[in-house]
């Protein structure tokens, strides 16, 4: 049973003492935003302020939650997927005065029920990871048709209401910045958003050593596999996919990349890697996992290529890359063997294995980035909140970056906590730098 409450609901509140005990070790591990925190607790720059968010409830994401809430901020959360909510978390976060509307196994309609709670509490900052919170406010403001949202109640009136006391938002990942251009492109963007998904920080780190590690973990757990020796198929080769195929590699995995791009394809030939067509490469994978934020990237024609046993996993933010109908109009029986495994036996006798019902497996089947990673994505976000507030009025309607001394600033921090210090360059080599001659 969920406990609905007006101001929170959640699975299970009596899980808030273990979720406490997850968010210590989290915020253990995570430095910089520490540090962004104490500032945020003598200076009060969000005194005032509403935040809404949909985010993974995560032990990191509770972390973040509690700088902003340090800063002065009333902050109201929803999950970014309906699988990968910590319910003990949710119930920490619940304990400590956050407005949280998350628990695992939501179906659509309670997802959405969730992001439009959120949405309701007229915010003055949204926070988004996928961007499901900024499109809803944005689908329902245009009242474009949105089959997901007719079950939810809403009053389109106030929420145009709402929508126009929005300063600005953010966006945490490579997905969610997609939309967002999309949406600019169109000029049909409310309000400024800070593309946190851009800064150095955030994806040279999170999205290549924390996806590479934290989806190999997701399939390790929900399947036990030993990677040595096997044909790691990897579909894309941005920064996600950098990461996993070197994590692959790294432990003993042939890796083969599939792109659309020349440049990126070439990279991963530099790289070592096999580049091959997804075609091609399906007659040959043992495990692959699509990370290209993109739609049916694995579908009919490869998944009958497939060998008998081949594992099908996502690293991507919605579980739209495997072609799930394709998979299941092939397949003449299903079946889970594993709580995050389920085994389709193809029309021929072939078994293909998707894991995490094609969603994020590193945060259905594990528990996401480790939360070292996390400490300079967050970082980034609390200071782009802070930017969106002391920019107010002055920044355009369009996608935006942090400015890099903010970037630099998260990357020192994270240096000195890491006790190691850089050089700084002489006022001799300032100048020279300077001097064209």
């Amino acid at each position: 049973m969920v406990v609905i409450k007006d101001e929170y609901a959640i699975k299970d509140p009596s899980l808030a003492e273990k979720g406490l005990t997850k968010i210590y070790w989290a915020q253990r591990q995570m430095p910089v935003l520490s540090k962004v925190k104490e500032e945020f607790e003598k200076t009060k720059p969000l005194e005032g302020i509403t935040i809404s968010g949909s985010l993974h409830v995560t032990k990191e994401t509770a972390v973040l939650v509690l700088t902003l809430k340090a800063g002065g901020a009333k902050v109201y959360l929803a999950p970014s997927n309906p699988l990968s909510t910590q319910d003990e978390v949710a119930a920490a976060l619940a304990s400590l005065g956050i407005h949280v509307y998350a628990w695992r196994n939501m179906s659509v309609k309670e997802y959405f029920y969730a992001i439009v709670k959120a949405v309701s509490s007229g915010p003055d900052v949204t926070l988004d990871d996928g961007a499901d919170l900024t499109v809803t406010l944005h689908k329902l403001y245009y009242e474009e048709e949105a089959p997901e949202l007719k079950e939810v109640k809403t009053d389109v009136k106030e929420v145009k209401g709402v929508a126009d006391k929005v300063i600005g938002g953010t966006e945490e990942t490579t997905t969610g910045v997609h939309r967002l251009k999309a949406l600019a492109e169109e000029g049909k963007l409310l309000y400024p958003i800070i593309a946190v998904n851009d800064s150095l920080t955030k994806y040279l780190f999170d999205n290549r050593y924390g996806t590479g590690q934290s989806t190999l973990d997701g399939i390790i757990r929900s399947t036990g596999l030993l990677l040595a020796g096997k044909v790691v198929v990897v579909a894309g080769y941005g920064w996600c996919g950098r990461g996993i195929a070197m994590r692959a590699k790294g432990m003993g995995a042939r890796v083969i990349v599939t792109e659309v791009d020349p440049i990126k394809a070439l990279e991963a030939v530099f790289d070592g890697f096999e580049v091959k067509t997804m075609k091609e490469a399906a007659k040959v994978g043992d495990l692959f996992i699509t990370a290209t934020g993109n739609i049916n990237v694995i579908r009919a024609e490869h998944f009958k290529l497939m060998k008998d046993g081949a594992v099908l996993a996502n690293a991507g933010h919605f579980n739209v890359e495997i072609n799930l109908s394709d998979l299941k109009r092939l397949s003449r029986t299903r079946r889970k063997v594993n709580e995050f495994v389920e085994e389709f036996t193809l029309l021929d006798g072939r078994r293909l294995y998707l894991l995490a019902e094609g969603r994020l497996v590193n945060l259905v089947a594990a528990e996401g980035h480790p939360s070292e990673v996390m400490d300079m994505s967050f970082s980034n976000q609390a200071l782009a909140v802070k930017y969106l507030l002391d920019n107010k009025g002055k920044l355009s309607k369009t996608v935006h970056k942090l400015p890099l001394e903010l970037d630099k600033k998260i990357a020192y921090l994270k240096l000195e906590s890491m006790g190691i210090n850089v050089d700084k360059l002489t006022k001799e080599q300032i100048e020279y730098l300077k001097e064209w001659r």
